[in-house]
């Protein structure tokens, strides 16, 4: 291991190669849950730098476990044993200049989310991927996880927005599939391949990623909602009239708001009284002429009228928006301040969201009475971060296996997914092999172990090949 460090310290140079109290930072996921000491972090500046670590560690038999902005809630960006080698591509960081006609960007894996939106605003363009993370959150983690966020229902999820990848394969050969073209059918869509595998079967390191015109108009609400029923229909309704211009349908509960409200500093409530959802609707539009601000308003006095919303508040400045939807991101920090907590990210068919949540309910009650649930999430799409606070002054023992698999069936049998945008991860493996298919989790195996047959790349993440 000794040689392979300093074989790696020479390649890399003093700052592409730490090790140490100074790898510490990288070597613990974000909920501090997974992670053992690495033999250190390789810093590449290139992709051929990432192309020789690769083989380096491949002739040694040691791991590789690429790491983003470390915002990994499965704990898939950090080692599952002692001596690997975490690779970070934080030093590639190069934004291109973005091309307007053909509505793309080129990046590389290190940079930013947020870096890349204040990148494309002077231009009058955007990159439609927003998440409570993006400030640490990296475009190759990004696309290896295949990230959704709050306006994938109407833009889509990570893979949707790549048209071209760069990636170093396990062996360290380098697949340049860098073209920036909707439509390439010349065989197997190897860049679909790579969009949440998480790292497993390739490192990406460049991408041309889609872009869209700014928005010119918006509009923006917060509605307050009282049932789950409610919420259900009123989205619908909502999709119904706004259709396209429909960019963000976001919800979240008062359970969660209090956390937000108790422990986050700058946060208020902007309604008059308090109810038991929320429902955060924006509607966008890149002409001037669409008067998204009225068909926000009807479809809120419609329903009204239809005793699906009890109140509301329009946002009526840059300032006022902003503030609303900080009171839906700061649901996972407000929860995090309150203390212990089961992240469950569930999601099922929309029309079936409601049912869900009802029923889920009814199994938490049922494994530890109290429990204080938080479900807030992306109603478009439906897909709910259903997590969990243990009663007051309690914990949840060991309960928490038991929670997971019963909410996991329950979106199953349901006909959606225990894993809806953080993927598998470390966390998720066994309630893989549990509740997906055989013959799924096989194929899956089997990818792995053809383009990874020394399992080098991440192993331990999606599949354990070797224990099946």
């Amino acid at each position: 291991m000794t040689g392979l460090a300093s074989k790696l310290s020479d390649l890399l140079g003093a700052s592409g190669w730490v090790s140490g109290s100074e790898a510490a930072g990288h070597a613990r996921d974000w909920l501090d849950r997974y992670g053992a000491p690495p033999l250190g972090v390789a810093r590449p500046a290139t992709t051929e730098e990432v192309s020789a670590v690769i083989r380096a560690c491949v002739a040694e038999g040691v791991p590789v476990i690429p790491q983003g902005g470390n915002t990994s809630l499965c704990g898939s960006a950090v080692s599952g044993a002692e001596d690997g080698v975490i690779l970070s591509l934080a030093r590639m960081a190069q934004i291109g200049t973005p091309d307007p006609d053909a509505g793309c960007i080129e990046v590389e894996a290190g940079v930013v989310l947020a870096k890349l939106h204040e990148t494309l605003a002077p231009h009058g363009l955007i990159f439609p991927i927003h998440l409570g993370a993006e400030g640490s959150a990296q475009i190759g983690g990004l696309i290896a996880t295949n990230a959704g966020g709050s306006h994938a229902a109407r833009f889509g999820m990570m893979g949707d927005l790549v048209l071209g990848l760069e990636v170093v394969l396990p062996d360290g050969q380098i697949w340049d599939g860098m073209r920036a073209v909707m439509k390439d059918n010349a065989g197997y869509a190897l860049r679909r391949l790579f969009c949440g595998a998480e790292g497993t079967l390739g490192i990406v390191t460049r991408a041309v990623l889609r872009t869209y015109p700014a928005p010119k108009r918006r509009a923006t609400a917060l509605l307050a909602i009282p049932d789950v029923s409610s919420l259900i229909r009123m989205g619908t309704m909502l999709r119904a009239q706004a259709g396209e211009m429909l960019t963000g349908l976001e919800f979240f509960n008062d359970v969660g708001q209090g956390f937000a409200l108790q422990h986050v500093a700058g946060l208020t409530h902007p309604l008059d009284t308090r109810t038991q959802w929320y429902l955060l609707a924006e509607l966008a539009a890149g002409s001037e002429q669409v008067p998204v601000d009225l068909i926000l308003e009807t479809a809120l006095t419609e329903g009204m009228e239809a005793e699906l919303v009890s109140d509301g508040t329009f946002a009526m400045s840059e300032a006022q928006r902003a503030a609303l939807w900080r009171l839906r991101e700061e649901q996972p920090e407000g929860q995090r301040l309150e203390g212990p907590q089961l992240k469950h990210d569930i999601s099922v068919p929309p029309g079936r969201l409601g049912a869900f949540i009802e029923q889920g309910a009814a199994l938490v009650e049922g494994i530890l009475p109290g429990t204080r649930i938080n479900p807030f999430g992306h109603l478009g799409d439906g897909n709910v971060h259903y997590n969990l606070s243990p009663p007051e002054g309690e914990n949840f023992g060991t309960h928490a296996p038991a929670m997971a698999e019963a909410l996991g069936r329950l979106a199953t049998e349901l006909g959606g997914s225990f894993a809806a945008e953080h993927g598998l991860g470390r966390s998720k493996v066994v309630l893989a092999d549990t509740l997906r298919d055989k013959t799924e989790r096989d194929l899956m195996r089997r990818l792995k172990a053809c383009l990874d047959p020394e399992g080098i790349l991440n192993p331990g993440v999606i599949v354990d090949v070797h224990d099946k």
